[in-house]
C-alpha cells in the first residue's frame, strides 16, 4: 500500500513541477500567463488519472490555484487575492479540477467493479458447471471399482480390463479438470484478473505441448506450423500452454471425423496469432456464440457419445486469454471443421489503475 501511496505522490510532484517550469518557460516567451489555469486543469486530469482514488486529484486541484496565484498572477511570486474577478476566476478552476478528477476516479472505480463483476460470474459458472460434471466420473469410478471388488474374480481378463481402463479415462479426465481449477486461481487473486507474463520461445511451448499431447493421443494426426524467424512472446507459460492442450484435446473429442489437426502460430506487428483448426464435424451455430460463456447446463454438458463438452474448457481458456490482454474466438470453417484462435500482445501493456 505504501508503495502505490509513494508512486502516487510522486507522479502528482513531476507532474506538477513539468507543468509550473512549461508555464514559466511560456511566460518568458510570450509574457503572458493566462493560459495557466488551463494547463494546471490539464495537470489535474493527468494526476487522476495516473493514480488511485480522489485525494492526489483533490490535493492537486488546490495546489495547482495556489501555484497559478503565486507564480502566475500579478504581482507576480506574491499571493493576492484581491484582484478583480480572481475569486470566480480561480473558483471556478477548483471546481473544474475537483470535478474532473472525481468523474475519472469514479470512472476507475466502476472499471474494477466491473472486472470484479466478470471475474465472479467466471468463477460462479465454472463452479456451477463443475459440481454438475464431477459427478459422473466420481460415480463410474466409484462403480467399477465396487463391481472389481465385489466380483473381479468372476469377470474375464478383457472385462476387467474394460473397467480398469474406464477407471483410466474417468481419472485422467479428472486431472485436466483439476488442472483448468488450478489455472482459473492463477489468474483469480488479484481483482483485476492479470498474470506474470515473461517473454518465452515459441517454438520451445509448441514442442513441449506436442509431446505431450501425442504423449496422451498417440494416433491424432497432429500438424503443426510455427513462424520460422525465432519468436518470443510475454506470457504465462504454464497456462498458455493449458489453454493450448484443452483446444488440441477439444479438436480430438469433438472433431469426431477429423483426419487433420493443425496448430498454427502467426506473428503481425503488434500480436501473435495461435490457432487449432480441424476438418471435422464442426460446432453447432446455436452453441457457436456462447461457448465462452460457461453456460451449458444440465442435458447440454453431457454429449450422446458419454463425452463430455468443452464449455468448461473454453470458459478458463477465455479467461486465461482475456487476463494476457488478447482475444479468443471460435469459427466454422467453409471447407469443413471449426478452427479456435487467440492473440497475445507481443509487447507487454502498461495499464495504469
Amino acid at each position: 500500500m505504501w508503495k502505490q501511496k509513494l508512486r502516487d505522490g510522486i507522479i502528482s510532484l513531476l507532474l506538477l513541477t513539468a507543468t509550473t517550469l512549461f508555464c514559466i518557460l511560456m511566460q518568458i516567451v510570450n509574457d503572458n500567463a493566462n493560459f495557466a489555469p488551463m494547463l494546471f486543469i490539464l495537470a489535474v486530469f493527468l494526476i487522476a488519472r495516473f493514480t488511485h482514488g480522489y485525494l492526489w486529484g483533490i490535493l492537486s486541484s488546490l495546489l495547482g490555484m495556489l501555484l497559478a496565484n503565486f507564480v502566475f498572477t500579478y504581482p507576480y511570486w506574491e499571493f493576492n487575492f484581491t484582484l478583480s474577478g480572481y475569486p470566480l476566476t480561480m473558483g471556478c478552476m477548483l471546481a473544474v479540477s475537483v470535478i474532473t478528477s472525481s468523474l475519472i476516479t469514479q470512472n476507475k472505480n466502476q472499471e474494477l467493479t466491473r472486472l470484479e463483476m466478470e471475474r465472479e460470474k467466471m468463477k460462479s459458472n465454472l463452479l456451477r458447471a463443475v459440481s454438475h460434471d464431477l459427478r459422473t466420473p466420481l460415480t463410474s469410478i466409484s462403480g467399477a471399482c465396487s463391481v472389481l471388488l465385489e466380483s473381479g474374480e468372476q469377470l474375464s481378463k478383457p472385462q476387467q480390463k474394460k473397467l480398469l481402463t474406464d477407471i483410466r479415462e474417468e481419472a485422467n479426465w479428472l486431472i485436466r479438470m483439476v488442472e483448468n481449477l488450478l489455472s482459473v486461481t492463477r489468474i483469480g487473486e488479484e481483482k483485476t484478473a492479470k498474470v506474470v507474463k515473461t517473454p518465452e520461445p515459441v517454438e520451445e511451448i509448441v514442442a513441449d505441448l506436442a509431446g505431450k499431447f501425442k504423449k496422451q493421443f498417440p494416433g491424432s494426426p497432429l500438424t503443426i506450423n510455427i513462424p520460422e524467424d525465432f519468436l518470443m512472446v510475454p506470457m504465462d507459460a504454464i497456462l498458455i500452454e493449458q489453454v493450448l492442450i484443452n483446444l488440441l484435446e477439444n479438436a480430438v473429442v469433438h472433431a469426431k471425423t477429423a483426419t487433420r489437426i493443425v496448430l498454427s502460430v502467426e506473428q503481425t506487428e503488434h500480436e501473435a496469432i495461435f490457432s487449432v483448426s480441424d476438418n471435422g464435424v464442426g460446432i453447432d451455430k446455436e452453441r457457436l456464440p456462447h461457448l465462452f460463456d460457461g453456460y451449458f447446463s444440465g442435458k447440454e454438458t453431457t454429449l450422446s457419445d458419454g463425452k463430455r463438452n468443452m464449455g468448461i474448457g473454453l470458459s478458463v481458456c477465455n479467461a486465461i486469454i482475456r487476463a494476457h490482454k488478447g482475444k479468443m474466438k471460435a469459427e466454422n470453417l467453409k471447407e469443413g471443421g471449426c478452427r479456435f484462435s487467440f492473440t497475445l500482445p507481443l509487447e507487454e501493456e502498461r495499464s495504469y489503475e
